[in-house]
């Protein structure tokens, strides 16, 4: 019988794709503990969207962060075998462009109250749980070299989340500020 439990680590460490063993607390686990957060959630976003296309992208963005999540769990990232490149940046960058394209360029970058609606508000939540991966794979890099197209890729994807939630507001409250 196949068993969840290894109980290794019951002692707080855990093993890295490398086999390495490290504090269930280090900057290295919650980097890519955040990009398996998102993951889920972007996951859930797909449950609220019967657009192909926005399914495809949300799909193929899950699959780029097992890729993340890999990186960032190898001590060594060259020991990784499959890694985000530029030409996955550039993907996340011409679907921005696309969905900028789709809107009203003028209000894209006004504030508004995030999610009139299931879609877009669990974009939102995707796209702030990437900001936050994104802050964690920087202080990893602090201690230990993260390659650039890695964290351009999860700057480019919370981009992407933004740009897509931003298109699936059904209602946009706008935030207005005292002059």
């Amino acid at each position: 019988m196949l068993k969840i439990y290894t109980r290794t680590g019951d002692s707080g460490e855990t093993s890295l794709y490398d086999g390495a063993r490290v504090p269930k607390d280090s900057v290295r686990v919650e980097s890519y503990g955040t990009i398996d957060e998102l993951n889920s959630m972007l996951g859930l976003a797909r449950q609220y969207t019967s657009d192909k296309e926005i399914t495809d992208i949300l799909l193929k963005m899950q699959r780029s962060l097992f890729n993340v999540a890999g990186e960032l769990a190898t001590t060594v990232g060259e020991n990784f075998p499959e890694k985000v490149s530029d030409v996955d940046v550039k993907w996340l960058e011409e679907t921005i462009d696309h969905y900028l394209d789709l809107m009203n360029r003028n209000e894209v970058f006004q504030f508004i109250i995030p999610g009139s609606n299931l879609l877009s508000a669990t974009l939102h939540v995707a796209r702030t749980i990437c900001r936050r991966a994104e802050r964690r794979i920087l202080s990893l890099h602090e201690e230990s070299q993260v390659r650039p197209e890695l964290m351009k890729y999860v700057n480019r994807l919370s981009d992407t989340l933004y740009a897509i939630a931003r298109y699936s507001e059904t209602d946009l409250i706008r935030v207005e500020f005292k002059k």
